[in-house]
Formats: C-alpha cells, sequence, structure tokens
C-alpha cells in the first residue's frame, strides 16, 4: 500500500515548495490577511498529510481500526487501497506519526498555559502599578495609563482586554496618532492574532528541526503587525500610523545602523509610506481560493482509490 507513503511524500513537497514560494511572492507584503491564511492552509495541508497517512497506516496494521475506518464502505473500495499489503511498516509509521500527533498537542497546551501565566502576570503588574481606586472593578477602563519614562503602548488580551499606554507615550503622540495606536492593537484583539502566535509558535518548538514550522512563526509574528497596521492606517491613514511608529520606537535605536530586536518596525515604516496599492478583490480572491485548495489536495489523493472502485 503506497498511499500512506505518498501523501508523506506530499506533505513533505508542500513544506518544502510553498514557503518558497511565498517568500518571492511581493504580494504578502500588500496583503497580510491574504498572506496570513496562505500560511495557515500551508500548515494545514501538511498537517492533514500526516493525519491521513496515520489514520491509512493505521488502518493497514490493525483490523479493529480498519473496521472503524472503513465500517460504511462497499467491500471493492477496502480491497482497492490494497489494506492487507501494509507490511512491517504500518505499525511503526502509524505509531511515529500518532506520537508526533501527541507531541504537537502537548506543544500547544503547554503554549497556552505560559501564554495565560504571561496574561496573569501582566495583570498583576498593571494592578500593581495602577491600583484600583474605591469601588472600581478590575478591568472596568479598556484604556489604563501607567506612569513611564519610556514610550510605550500593548494590549493585554483576555476576558476584559485593556490597552495600556505609558504617560511617556502620551506626551510624545500627537493628534490622531493616539487614536491610531489604539486602532492597531484593537486589529490585533478582533482578529485573534494572540491564538495565530500560540500554534505557530507550539509548532515551531516542538519541531524546531522542521524549517516551515519555524518560518510559519516568524511569518506570523511579522504578518499579525503588517495586518494591524492596516487596519489602523484604514481609518486614520499610512501617515499617522508610520508618524505613531516613529515615536514609540525612536529612543530604542530601531532605526540606527545597529540590529535590534524591533528591526522589522523600520520596514514597517517604509512599507506605510511606500502606499503601494492593494490587489484587486478579483486576485485576492483567486489567491484565497488557491491557499484553500492547500489542505484539500491530501483529501483528493486518499480518496482516489475508493472514488476509482466506485467508479
Amino acid at each position: 500500500m503506497l498511499l500512506p507513503v505518498a501523501l508523506l511524500l506530499l506533505g513533505a513537497l508542500t513544506a518544502v515548495v510553498a514557503p518558497r514560494l511565498l517568500a518571492r511572492a511581493d504580494w504578502p507584503e500588500r496583503e497580510p490577511v491574504v498572506a496570513l491564511w496562505a500560511w495557515q492552509c500551508v500548515v494545514a495541508g501538511v498537517l492533514m498529510c500526516c493525519a491521513l497517512s496515520m489514520t491509512l497506516s493505521a488502518a493497514a496494521a490493525w483490523q479493529a481500526v480498519r473496521g472503524h475506518v472503513f465500517a460504511p464502505a462497499p467491500h471493492d473500495v477496502v480491497e482497492a487501497y490494497a489494506l492487507g499489503a501494509g507490511g512491517s511498516w504500518a505499525p511503526a509509521t502509524a505509531v511515529a506519526l500518532a506520537l508526533g500527533g501527541v507531541w504537537t498537542a502537548a506543544m500547544l497546551t503547554r503554549e497556552i498555559a505560559r501564554a495565560r501565566s504571561r496574561r496573569r502576570k501582566g495583570r498583576a503588574e498593571l494592578l500593581l502599578r495602577a491600583p484600583l481606586l474605591p469601588g472600581e472593578e478590575p478591568g472596568a477602563d479598556r484604556l489604563v495609563v501607567l506612569e513611564g519614562e519610556r514610550p510605550d503602548a500593548w494590549w493585554l488580551p483576555g476576558a476584559a482586554p485593556q490597552l495600556v499606554i505609558t504617560t511617556a507615550a502620551l506626551q510624545r503622540l500627537k493628534g490622531r496618532q493616539l487614536d491610531a495606536v489604539l486602532a492597531h492593537e484593537q486589529g490585533h484583539a478582533q482578529a485573534r492574532h494572540d491564538w495565530l502566535l500560540h500554534c505557530s509558535g507550539a509548532l515551531a518548538t516542538g519541531f524546531p528541526q522542521v524549517p516551515v514550522f519555524a518560518a510559519f512563526r516568524d511569518e506570523m509574528h511579522r504578518l499579525v503587525e503588517l495586518a494591524a497596521d492596516d487596519v489602523a492606517s484604514r481609518r486614520f491613514g499610512r501617515l499617522t500610523i508610520a508618524l505613531a511608529l516613529v515615536e514609540l520606537n525612536e529612543d530604542r535605536g530601531v532605526f540606527g545602523p545597529c540590529p535590534t530586536p524591533q528591526a522589522h518596525v523600520p520596514q514597517r515604516v517604509h512599507r506605510l509610506l511606500a502606499a503601494r496599492p492593494r490587489l484587486t478583490a478579483g486576485r485576492r480572491l483567486r489567491l484565497t481560493a488557491a491557499a484553500a485548495l492547500v489542505p484539500v489536495v491530501p483529501l483528493l489523493v486518499t480518496f482516489v482509490p475508493g472514488l476509482h472502485a466506485l467508479g
């Protein structure tokens, strides 16, 4: 039975080719939301190949699994998959892929637990630096101002999300720049970008030797910022959010010759000032549909023997 092997090869091919195609394309900078969708579809396609290969390998290895997977299928369909010719590699493949799935779930659980711990720690620190007044309930204010000499602003997710901003940032942000920063952070919250970062971080941490997962994590961190920039720029203009980024990061040395952890900020500012036009609605739709086909292809490959037998 070669179908599980073919699915693994398809997953490996997707993991190698798709990131290279996305890296060479110029449209992700112009349409970060579509690029986010494309990356999710690529990773979903790779995981789909592994899951289907595991299922078919387990069905070939154990009669009990085969009975559950192919319970409603006609006899000709079962025979078309040649499950009896799995050989000794089928149990090993099924167990290895199942362990990979369990490890992925464990890494995601750990990532979510760490995020919740950081969130609780952040809220505790926020209450310490900005204590509640008598009669005030926690999370009642969506905007919290902290005394601080460093200009900064960040979104604190949770059941009652809050935007935290320092007094130094209030002094630096002029006119509608504060509204643009608020819109940027709200864009993160509304699109639930934190879940994308958790999932990509879990895959990259759990499988550090798999390049596609590391690229997925790096691109998620970059693209969510571009998408949030676009949310703010549509409401308040590209120049406004670009100037707000400069005001918030000017004292951190990100615009100097030496690389810093925030080296992406100058690239974001340049992108906003370049003001490249968006893709047409038709091309956005075609790219979205093409990306959606990536996780569908493994399903089609899996169903080919059964459909051929029925035909």
